[in-house]
């Protein structure tokens, strides 16, 4: 095989050309890994959150057992919320009802965002729990 003396270099210059589109491709991949992966989180620390405020007797307790409940969803630490909050709706607390949790997360993307993402995303997570029918107060 002989090559042409004008082709020369050429791989060099591609290579060159193509490193800002894969690095950038990169980044997107890892901002939306990290999203997800936060919204999974989120939408599990609400269902949990929801099922340990339903087996509770009363409404302050069921608040203080769901926040505790979604707390320790995050406790793993596989990403850092910035603001993290918990809404433990226990309006329709008694028997036959429904406990409803949001759980809201805002992450960090600034180490990423040199693709134009936003440099934070809130993710937030509803769920609701039904409570027993024939379950006791006391």
């Amino acid at each position: 095989m002989t090559r042409r003396h004008s082709e020369r270099g050429s791989v060099s210059i591609e290579l060159v050309l193509l490193t800002p589109v894969l690095v950038g491709l990169l980044l997107l991949v890892v901002a939306l890994g990290r999203v997800q992966n936060a919204r999974a989180d989120v939408e599990a620390a609400a269902r949990a959150a929801a099922r340990a405020a339903s087996t509770t007797r009363d409404a302050s307790s069921a608040r203080a057992a769901g926040e505790r409940a979604a707390f320790m969803e995050f406790d793993g630490g596989r990403f850092r919320c910035d603001t993290l909050t918990f809404d433990i709706d226990t309006a329709a607390f008694s028997a036959d009802g429904v406990v409803a949790t949001t759980v809201s997360c805002r992450i960090a993307l600034g180490d990423v965002s040199g693709m134009g993402i936003p440099g934070h995303h809130t993710i937030t997570a509803t769920f609701s729990e039904p409570l027993d029918r024939f379950r006791g107060t006391r």
